[in-house]
């Protein structure tokens, strides 16, 4: 899986993108959520409060409740305001 992080939420996990192998476990963008909250501090820190943070699977913004798979590519970013 292809991770994508955007704006303070890569400043905060370190990184600006991954590919990692997705745990057995984790067949949501939820579960996914909280895996990467074990992964360390930073990545802790980036999702400590969720209701801040958007998601689009595959170039489609998703809900939390999205399945992810082990070929998706996964973007977290803040939320954006067009003008």
């Amino acid at each position: 899986m292809r991770i994508l992080y955007f704006a303070w939420l890569r400043e905060k996990a370190g990184i600006a993108e991954e590919t990692i192998s997705l745990p057995q476990t984790v067949t949501t963008v939820a579960e996914l959520i909280e895996w990467q909250q074990q992964r360390g501090e930073g990545f802790a820190e980036a999702f400590a409060d969720t209701a801040v943070v958007k998601v689009a699977v595959n170039q489609e913004h998703v809900g939390f409740d999205h399945p992810v798979s082990a070929k998706d590519e996964v973007a977290f970013f803040p939320p954006v305001t067009g003008g």
